[in-house]
């Protein structure tokens, strides 16, 4: 069915839902729709999908489009459906510290809000601006401060549903202490929003810190056995960091001016004992080794332009040269060997990289620019050294037509036929976000 025929019928069927024609199915990322639909209720998204099920249509989703470029094997589906319209905090408990909230309400719009009541969803993504809750969950993001809040798996309660077919369910509680039976939350968080559509999502909050502090140390000699070294000592000691992320010297010298190795160190308490802790490293970090103290607000201005690294697909319009960015899941203390690879493979190929790694968590980010030949080659590599590592890499944004060319999940890991059989009895005629998770489900 072409664009306009699709448009009408739907017009015909749903009047009093927003619909129009996408017009950009040659979009440089893929993931569009002949047709863009945006309900405003969980009851309109039930209906929409209840009638693609019906007939065979395949469904895409959208929140702030920051994840337009992540995974994804066909460029344009019959529907587009945007939940820009289907935001809105449903019921906050201040006291049990808990918020739901509607799918496609922006990130930072709700930290805004929680503000005033000195609290925070314990979640740093990235383009907070534009992300939508709904999309970090389904996406499974998290950011630097993954070492002392967790994984947005960690905050989420709760969920409200839409399968395919349109059936509305609701897994989890409102509340913290929920512990009946098999936590059906872990089954739609990460996965790319392919077994149902999140209408509202129930977190659990954190209060807002008293201080926070972000401390630089970079080293000169770009010795990585001393940043092992020190690493391992810091981690045993009774310090309690939010972050403890590794820089490439390209992106320390973006972020802190410094083209070197640099450490990310954030503490979030009370002053004193943030004072304590930045006493603490000032004579516990290495010699010749420079340290740099960001206090609160200049602390949230180096966050802010932290989390504006990544290429945001809202503003991708065919550049010349080829962006891409891999997460890649290593044991913790193997991030310095992704790390310095990033920067050694910068030189072979020819590529700009920005590179950070958690150790502590062992997630890494790797950005890369250059001609796409040479960023697929650079890709397979790292993901080469990944699986020898026994970790993993995954491709979280690349233009469409080298998604063809190179699987953004890679291969198919030894439990697949585990998110098969799911796939397949949530989603039996395959038509929700066809082909955006990992084995093509």
């Amino acid at each position: 069915m072409i664009a306009a025929d699709l448009y009408t019928e739907l017009k015909d069927l749903f009047p009093h839902i927003q619909i129009k024609i996408e017009n950009n199915e040659e979009h440089l990322l893929g993931n569009c729709g002949k047709v863009c639909v945006y309900p405003h209720s969980e009851r309109e998204i039930s209906q929409i999908l209840q009638y693609a099920n019906r007939n065979r249509k395949k469904i895409c989703t959208e929140g702030g489009g920051t994840k337009r470029g992540f995974g994804g094997l066909i460029q344009s589906t019959d529907i587009l459906m945007s939940l820009a319209n289907l935001k809105g905090i449903v019921d906050h408990t201040v006291g049990d510290m808990t918020l739901t909230v509607k799918a496609g309400t922006p990130f930072q719009e709700l930290q805004q809000y929680l503000q005033h009541h000195n609290q925070q969803i314990p979640l740093d993504p990235a383009w907070p601006a534009y992300a939508t809750i709904g999309g970090i969950i389904a996406a499974n993001e998290s950011g630097p401060k993954r070492l002392g809040y967790g994984s947005a798996r960690d905050a989420v309660i709760g969920l409200r549903v839409v399968y395919p077919n349109g059936t509305i369910v609701r897994t989890g509680g409102k509340v913290v202490k929920n512990v009946a039976g098999y936590d059906m939350n872990k089954l739609f968080v990460g996965s790319m929003g392919t077994l149902g559509i999140l209408t509202e999502i129930t977190l659990k909050l954190r209060p807002l810190p008293k201080y926070e502090s972000v401390v630089l140390i970079s080293f000169p000699d770009e010795n990585l056995d001393e940043i092992h070294s020190f690493v391992v000592r810091f981690l045993d000691s009774q310090m309690e960091p939010v972050s403890l992320e590794l820089l490439n010297p390209t992106l320390a010298e973006k972020l802190a001016g410094e083209k070197q190795y640099t450490l990310v160190i954030s503490f979030e308490d009370h002053e004193n004992s943030v004072h304590y802790q930045e006493a603490f490293l000032q004579s516990f970090r290495p010699p010749k080794t420079k340290m740099t103290i960001l206090a609160n607000e200049k602390a949230s201005q180096f966050w802010n332009e932290f989390y504006t690294i990544s290429p945001n697909p809202q503003a991708v319009n065919a550049p010349t040269n080829t962006f891409a960015m891999l997460k890649i899941g290593v044991i913790n203390l193997d991030v310095l060997k992704i790390i310095q690879e990033s920067h050694l493979i910068q030189d072979s190929h020819n590529l700009w990289i920005q590179a950070h790694g958690g150790l502590g968590h062992g997630i890494c980010q790797v950005l890369l620019k250059g001609a796409s030949e040479n960023v697929l080659s650079a890709i397979q590599q790292l993901r080469n050294i990944a699986t020898q590592l026994g970790g993993y890499a995954i491709v979280k944004h690349m233009p469409f037509s080298l998604r063809q060319i190179i699987d953004p999940w890679g291969e198919k890991p030894e439990y697949f036929f585990l998110l098969e059989g799911i796939k397949t009895k949530i989603d039996p005629n395959r038509i929700l976000n066809p082909k955006r998770f990992v084995g093509g489900i």
